[in-house]
């Protein structure tokens, strides 16, 4: 029986939409070539994060969904909150600009003076200027959490299908690389490789890498993001670093992050995690008494504007792609996957799909 939506891809968007969809009413088909989440999914930091950008109704409609889920425990849901630090005091003056901005957006924050950032986290350096806490932002554990959504998507009635790769859209559905195909509406969220089913999208696959600690007795509590970081994510074709550190729950610290465009090789790049690292030290002098016990690398899709591909794809009838997050895919797979099926279903939503319809940087054919 041919379903009404085949999904393709099950990392952290796919499932997402797939739960969004399948409990709006339509039956659903997730295929997946290989191992969900092996791709972006399993590479991110978890990290759930409301941004002050373009991004910011996105991403706060987004975490409201996240708390919202029925069982965080599934997907190690914890309430970290996050504390951008400044190390200037223009940093601080955006800070307080982004403070503005949230708010009108209805998202607490609270902005912090150098004592109280001191107080909230006494590792950090001394010579900083503030910070700005978000206390309603949070983390996942990625892998546990899409395995969360993909069983709450089988259990509202998707099907999965493991094995099976598309090699080409029909127009009218699916064709494996078996020969069979598969009718229905189709969504891509294939990650970086978007472009080899939509090849009218332009998607490049940025490389970042993170750091793992050993379990340690750390006392950092909050996400810690540096206020510049948002300027390192939007220079395309530079290889920069930014502070981000993360406490997990078994004690270990998540360190990051890079991002280098133009790079293929996956290996790890022992020039840019020194970079990183040393970046992370000017505002954790204390990481310096941590090891790490493991350091990875992977590749986010990115895309010229640094907004995703949200939407129905003009030309292809009901094809649809959910693409390009870079960076903030977990962040925003829930209010992607609401904002999809609001306008498969031609329903008023909450968000505005204009700035994510994948017609605005289409390449001709």
């Amino acid at each position: 029986m041919n379903p009404d939506l085949i999904v393709i891809g099950a990392g952290i968007v796919g499932a997402a939409a797939a739960l969004a969809a399948t409990q709006a009413g339509l039956e659903t088909v997730i295929v997946e070539s290989a191992v969900p989440g092996a791709g972006v999914t399993g590479a991110g930091m978890g990290h759930l994060v409301i941004l002050d950008d373009a991004l910011l109704a996105l991403s706060a409609r987004s975490l409201e969904l996240w708390r919202a889920l029925p069982d965080h425990a599934g997907s190690e849901y914890r309430n970290t909150g996050t504390i951008w630090v400044a190390e200037t005091a223009d940093d601080l003056a955006g800070l307080a600009q982004q403070s503005i901005h949230l708010e009108a957006q209805n998202v607490t924050s609270r902005l912090l003076d150098g004592a109280s950032l001191q107080a909230l986290e006494p590792d950090l350096a001394r010579d900083l200027p503030g910070g700005l806490l978000v206390p309603d932002d949070a983390i996942v554990y990625a892998p546990k959490a899409l395995a969360y959504l993909l069983e709450q998507a089988r259990s509202a009635g998707a099907r999965l299908l493991l094995g099976r790769r598309v090699t080409r859209l029909t127009g009218g559905g699916v064709r494996f690389a078996d020969g069979t195909t598969l009718t229905g509406a189709v969504l891509v969220a294939t990650g970086s490789q978007g472009s080899e089913l939509l090849p009218e999208l332009p998607i490049a696959p940025r490389k970042g890498h993170l750091v793992v600690t050993e379990r340690a007795s750390a006392s950092i509590r909050h996400q810690l993001v540096e206020a510049g970081y948002l300027r390192t994510v939007h220079e395309p074709g530079q290889a920069t670093v930014a502070m981000n550190v993360q406490p997990r729950p078994e004690g270990q610290l998540l360190v990051g992050s890079s991002r280098e465009s133009g790079i293929q090789d996956p290996g790890v790049s022992p020039g840019i995690v020194a970079r990183m690292l040393r970046r992370v030290f000017r505002f954790l002098p204390t990481l310096r008494e941590h090891s790490a016990i493991r350091i990875w690398s992977g590749f986010r899709p990115a895309t010229p504007d640094g907004l995703p591909y949200i939407g129905r794809i003009p030309g292809r009838g009901q094809v649809w792609a959910a693409l390009g997050h870079e960076g903030l895919g977990i962040t925003t797979a829930t209010g992607t996957a609401e904002l999809l099926v609001d306008l498969m279903l031609e329903r008023r939503g909450r968000i505005d799909p204009a700035p994510f319809d994948p017609a605005r940087r289409m390449l001709a054919p």
